[in-house]
């Protein structure tokens, strides 16, 4: 690991991608590879042309793993900071997968796509539950039938109540002292809707 004015080059292997990471103390986690997001990706099987969303991408470690496996065409990652985008930007043209989509927005207020067969995201769970409740409610929408959801965090109840209210289950694993939920969207509106009367 090298330090430049706040800058740090990591090196990492993840789901058996050897990654070239520039991070910065301003972003999230800077000094290593979050262990949350590596306990989410020890539940995520990523093949080959899925169309894979990474919301809240902080230096890009999940949508570039994703984009050596999935195609790099094929992965969308946002987040709303100008800093993290353009790291994520700079990481993924480092590490061969520049053809990624990348955005600067707030959850998917500037993605347009849709479609997703996951979605995985490691949302600011020290604060309240806005931003988990919007990538929670916007991610339904976004996955197409059949598609995944993946979120971790430390705090269990809320999110599980809320993946059960938005997509009417959900599977919980602990690892590492983190909550993996993975909630998978089987209809066209939310669990908790009632049909619309005729």
């Amino acid at each position: 690991m090298t330090e430049q004015s706040g800058f740090r080059l990591l090196q990492a292997e993840v789901l058996g991608q050897r990654l070239s990471l520039e991070t910065h103390r301003g972003l999230f986690s800077p000094e290593h590879v979050d262990r949350g997001t590596l306990a989410m990706l020890s539940h995520v099987e990523i093949a080959s042309g899925m169309r894979i969303m990474d919301l809240g991408c902080g230096c890009g470690v999940v949508g570039i793993v994703a984009a050596k496996i999935a195609g790099e065409e094929n992965v969308f990652m946002s987040d709303v900071d100008p800093m993290a985008v353009e790291t994520a930007r700079r990481n993924a043209e480092r590490n061969g997968v520049g053809g990624v989509h990348i955005f600067l927005s707030r959850g998917f207020e500037s993605v347009d796509a849709s479609g997703f067969d996951l979605i995985l995201s490691n949302p600011p769970y020290q604060t309240d539950f806005s931003v988990a409740k919007g990538f929670i409610e916007k991610g339904f929408n976004r996955l197409k039938i059949g598609g995944k959801l993946y979120m971790v965090t430390k705090r269990r109840e809320w999110y599980k109540n809320k993946l059960i209210s938005v997509f009417g289950g959900v599977e919980i694993h602990e690892t590492d002292g983190y909550f993996v939920f993975i909630a998978q969207r089987r209809s066209q509106r939310y669990a908790n809707q009632s049909p619309r009367r005729a």
